[in-house]
C-alpha cells in the first residue's frame, strides 16, 4: 500500500539545512523501527518548508501499531523530540498531530 503524508518545517534556512543533514544518515534504530513496522520504502521530498513523504508498506503495516511501537521505544521518542525542533504542524493539524495523511485525488 502507498501512503502520502505532509508536514511543514520551520521556515528557517539554517534549521532546514540541519534537518536535511539528519536525514542523510538516519540512526540505525530509526531505520529498524521503520522497517519492522512493515514500511518497505520511504521517501521525503521538500519544497520550501513543506515536506511530502511517500511510504510503501506491506500487509503487516498499521498506523496504530506503528504509533504504539514508537511510543514504547525511547530511541524513537528521542529522535522524534529532536526533529520536532525543526518541524511545525500544518495549519489544519489538530493538537498533537505531526505528519498528516494526504487524500489521493487523481490517478493516471
Amino acid at each position: 500500500m502507498r501512503y502520502c503524508l505532509a508536514l511543514d518545517l520551520k521556515d528557517d534556512p539554517a534549521l532546514i539545512a540541519e534537518y536535511e543533514r539528519y536525514h542523510e544518515r538516519i540512526w540505525p534504530d530509526i531505520e529498524a523501527s521503520i522497517r519492522d513496522a512493515g514500511i518497505t520504502e520511504m521517501e521525503i521530498y521538500r519544497i520550501g518548508n513543506r515536506l511530502f513523504m511517500i511510504m510503501e508498506t506491506d500487509d503487516t503495516f498499521s498506523f496504530d501499531a506503528k504509533a504504539a511501537s514508537d511510543a514504547a521505544n525511547p530511541i524513537v521518542q528521542t529522535w522524534e523530540t529532536m526533529l520536532w525542533t525543526y518541524q511545525q504542524a500544518l495549519p489544519m493539524a489538530k493538537p498533537g498531530e505531526k505528519w498528516l495523511l494526504m487524500d489521493k485525488i487523481f490517478t493516471l
